[in-house]
């Protein structure tokens, strides 16, 4: 620990014992308690070199002072024993301001995320003694916050749903809507809901269930359940998802929908056996199609007219690449939002259906009952269909019937998985889609990223270093000068932290890049269809690359350089 160090400045330890320290904390227990109780430093000298090391603002309190219960329902006692943070008050300002022992952990600066969600208002550090921390702790006695009543009311029973197979369970607890187990994992869901969560992980471990959220493409630290209610939010969640509770072994999948804060959320669910138990991650799935505009996806201008002028093609196919969880999905959807649906019937085969669309006419597949994307295109076909929108071209079959509908006067939008638009030619072929099929039908291919955004208000601008600028001109050897003018600005914009936003980066936006499948490019079909000969020839065209496009957005302050070349 950096801070260590302050107190061998400060002449109250010696470097020999920071090992024997750095252990016992690495037990779980406090720094000030293993100074104080092990090497006799008196508590307000380790305060005095803690105020100086992380000059963050103090609390005073006397021990005379009452905290109000509503005060502690804010954070439940125990996040409080687990991180040693303490909730203290709610400022004129309308901060919740919070305790904390060590300000410096980034785990527990992901915690406050949560808890300032579920609290909505944002919060306010302070830097607070451990007498302090224990005298906060000390009034927990009547708390009724939302976990913690939760798990108060659950107890310290033992689980309702017995290990050994054969012997049943009791599901009454994890049934009523009512029960404690129920009201953790509403409360779970509801900060996924909240926080913009795009997933939920469940991570039975060996003393304790780890909750963690991945907003924004990163994993946070949620909260830690105690071990005694994992097999119960585990089995609440099952029955949500009509899932087989006595399967333990296997791995399964199921859904379900409910209301979270006023909006309805789907929550598709998979189960995974581990070594600790039943790992278990949802995926969030919003009904909010009529929100995603093709406008809000990120687009630049150039992209931006270039996707609307091919999307008003009555036959081909648009194919939109990427890795799992790169938005390709969404970008689907945003391009059947910029289709006449009246005039024209638009019918979709989609595994699963992650969003209900107006106006178009979705199908699910299903595999185990042989309902496949091949099968389910040719009986689209025989619908009169005018656009069709195929989830995923993932085998031969597939693809040549997508192939063979663009080619018989239907517009077709899909996804595949390769890692670049120049790619996709290849791929197809690959697949056993003949190159002189590939040219006439193919309009275009779109690869996609997503990348965090920049905070509102955590934006500085600062003067481009020597070299960011070197990376900046060697991504773009290759390219045109006359496409150029867009990379010549002289600052970047950093992203700061602040209190409403600790990382100083708040939601995602996609990058793009659009290879429109011309003249010449057909050609290279025929010719030649590698990938770098395509990309060589699309490039003399002024093909813009989406670490390009990432590189764009940073220079105009929306992202991070950073975030630019990490793609």
């Amino acid at each position: 620990m950096a801070i260590l160090d302050e107190f061998i400045k400060s002449n109250l330890i010696d470097r020999s014992i920071v090992f024997d320290i750095e252990k016992e904390i690495s037990e779980g227990k406090i720094l000030d308690s293993v100074l104080e109780e092990d090497y006799n430093i008196e508590k307000e000298k380790i305060f005095e070199v803690k105020k100086s090391y992380y000059k963050f603002p103090i609390k005073e309190y006397k021990n005379t002072d009452l905290i109000e219960n509503e005060i502690l329902d804010y954070i439940p006692k125990t996040s409080v024993e687990h991180y040693k943070i303490a909730p203290l008050g709610i400022s004129a300002d309308g901060y919740l301001e919070v305790g904390m022992l060590d300000p410096d952990n980034p785990t527990t600066r992901s915690v406050l995320q949560f808890i300032s969600s579920n609290a909505g208002m944002p919060y306010r550090i302070f830097l607070i003694s451990l007498d302090h921390y224990n005298f906060v702790l000390s009034h927990y006695s009547g708390l009724k916050g939302e976990v913690s009543e939760a798990l108060g009311e659950y107890g310290d029973e033992v689980e309702t749903i017995k290990e050994e197979e054969g012997k049943g369970f009791d599901q009454n607890d994890i049934i009523r809507e009512d029960a404690p187990i129920a009201k953790i994992v509403k409360n779970i869901l509801k900060y996924a809901t909240d926080s913009g969560a795009s997933d939920v992980h469940i991570e039975p471990k060996d003393r304790d269930v780890g909750i963690r959220y991945r907003v924004d493409g990163i994993l946070e630290e949620g909260i830690v359940l105690p071990k005694n209610v994992q097999l119960s939010v585990i089995a609440r969640i099952k029955i949500l998802s009509n899932m087989k509770l006595d399967e333990r072994r296997r791995p399964q999948d199921g859904r379900f929908s409910v209301n979270v804060s006023g909006k309805k959320i789907d929550f598709r669910v998979s189960t995974f056996p581990t070594y600790y138990g039943e790992k278990v991650v949802m995926r969030l799935l919003k009904q909010d199609i009529e929100a995603i505009q093709i406008e809000d996806l990120g687009f630049s201008d150039d992209n931006l007219s270039k996707i609307k002028r091919i999307i008003k093609k009555h036959y081909g196919i648009i194919v939109v690449c990427g890795p799992t969880g790169s938005g390709k999905t969404s970008t689907l959807y945003s391009l059947l939002n910029e289709i006449d649906k009246e005039k024209r019937n638009v019918v979709s085969l989609e595994n699963p259906i992650e969003l209900n669309v107006k106006g178009v006419s979705q199908s699910q597949i299903r595999e185990d009952i042989g309902y496949t994307f091949s099968s389910g295109l040719r009986t689209i076909l025989r619908q009169d269909p005018d656009i069709i929108m195929v989830g995923e071209v993932r085998d031969s079959e597939t693809a040549k019937l997508a192939i063979q509908a663009a080619l018989t006067g239907h517009l077709v939008l899909s996804t595949i998985h390769t890692n670049t638009a120049a790619d996709v030619p290849q791929r197809l072929i690959d697949m056993g889609v003949e190159p002189y099929l590939i040219g006439p039908t193919l309009l275009a291919s779109i690869g996609q990223r997503l990348v965090r955004k920049i905070c509102a208000g955590s934006e500085n601008e600062i003067p481009m270093p020597k070299n960011v600028r070197e990376k900046i001109d060697k991504t773009l050897e290759g390219l045109p000068e006359e496409f150029k003018k867009d990379f010549i600005q002289k600052t970047i914009t950093e992203a700061l932290p602040t209190d409403t936003c600790p990382t100083g980066m708040r939601g995602r936006t996609a990058v793009f890049e659009i290879l429109e499948t011309t003249k010449e490019i057909r050609r290279k079909i025929l010719k030649d269809p590698s990938s770098l000969s395509i990309f060589t020839e699309a490039r003399n065209q002024g093909f813009i690359t989406f670490k390009e496009d990432a590189i764009k957005k940073a220079l105009e302050g929306k992202i991070t350089i950073e975030e630019a070349m990490s793609l």
